[in-house]
């Protein structure tokens, strides 16, 4: 595998990531039952687009085409937590799993950090992006402890 075989695998990795993080906050944003927090989730929504958005401008500066879907990982996901929220209904429940989804985002991100096979041009197309999934974390963490 190239170099930017490898970089492409990367960056589409977290293309595929970063959509399920879109799908997710559209997903909560339905469930919300407060309108701060739906109003919350769909800018979150609409700052994750523009992320895979420039994700992708990457992959194509590699070569590559883009990825343009989530992971079926994250569909049979968003299935489960619907029905369970359909269940354990409350803004409790659904920024317990927005979280979730946060901690499993920025530990994508983490993890291709890490990849000393990358360049420096992918390096900070991916640290540019992780910006604004580390503060997309935080704040949902915050979030989550101040309503426990």
């Amino acid at each position: 595998m190239s170099q930017h075989d490898h970089e492409i695998k990367v960056l589409n990795g977290l293309i595929e990531t970063t959509i399920d993080s879109v799908d997710g906050y559209a997903e909560a944003a339905k469930d919300a039952e407060n309108a701060q927090f739906r109003d919350l989730f769909l800018t979150r929504a609409a700052e994750r687009r523009q992320v895979a958005a420039r994700l992708r401008e990457a992959v194509r500066r590699e070569g590559g085409e883009p990825a343009d879907d989530g992971t079926v990982l994250a569909s049979a996901h968003r299935m489960f937590t619907g029905l369970r929220s359909s269940m354990s209904h409350g803004d409790k429940a659904v920024i317990a799993e927005v979280e979730r989804g946060e901690d499993h985002i920025k530990a994508k991100y983490d993890e291709a950090l890490k990849d000393d096979k990358l360049s420096l041009s992918a390096r900070e197309s991916i640290q540019q992006a992780y910006t604004s999934v580390r503060q997309g974390h935080d704040q949902m963490s915050a979030i989550k402890h101040a309503v426990q």
